[in-house]
């Protein structure tokens, strides 16, 4: 009987190895745990505190050559003509005249002379070359008349009307450029009173008593 009561006490103390074996366990695990947790809150300190690295900078696209052909030297300005008379109108100043105000105005090539022998002016340009048109007339200058380069005394060359050595032929530009620059009016017929075709004209100037 003694024997089983020793045996009966020493059972118990097992027991209490092997718990406190297993609380152990549990305390190496919890604090390695902690301990793995301490080295990452650790690393991610070290890792906000690191400085950011920058990206390498990207190198701007080379500029491609132009293909456009070098700048061609600017052209010389050419001449302006100067404004003709506004449509409908007739240049007037100090020395108009009364051949200027006696006459009819004629400011389209729609418009017609009131009867044979009227006296009319105009100063637009299609009624003129409409005129000279139907005459075969060439606008011209008198040679030895010109000023800074451009044309003097206007006039037509008319075949067989008022011939003269001293005509000079130009160009519709060049007569043109004069009469506007000069601010002339052109005064002429087209008609003589009896019907027949009328070669008359003459320039005048409204700023002076002659064209």
């Amino acid at each position: 009987m003694r024997a089983t009561t020793g045996a009966r006490k020493a059972a118990p103390a097992k027991k209490t190895t092997a718990a406190s074996k297993s609380t152990a366990a549990r305390k190496t695990a919890t604090a390695r745990t902690a301990s793995a947790r301490k080295a990452a809150s650790a690393r991610k300190v070290a890792a906000k505190k690191a400085p950011a690295k920058k990206a390498p900078a990207k190198k701007a696209p080379a500029k491609k050559a132009s293909a456009r052909p070098a700048a061609k030297r600017a052209a010389p300005a050419k001449r302006t003509a100067p404004p003709s008379a506004a449509a409908g109108g007739i240049r007037t100043g100090r020395g108009t005249g009364r051949s200027v105000r006696s006459s009819q105005v004629i400011s389209s090539t729609m418009d017609r002379p009131e009867r044979p022998g009227r006296s009319l002016i105009t100063a637009n340009h299609e009624v003129i070359q409409r005129w000279a048109r139907d005459r075969g007339a060439k606008p011209a200058t008198i040679a030895g008349t010109e000023r800074d380069g451009r044309a003097g005394v206007l006039t037509f060359n008319i075949p067989g009307y008022r011939e003269s050595g001293r005509i000079r032929e130009i160009t519709w530009d060049e007569w043109f450029y004069t009469f506007d620059l000069r601010r002339l009016n052109l005064i002429y017929q087209e008609q003589l009173r009896d019907g027949r075709p009328s070669n008359f004209f003459r320039t005048e100037s409204p700023d002076r008593e002659d064209g």
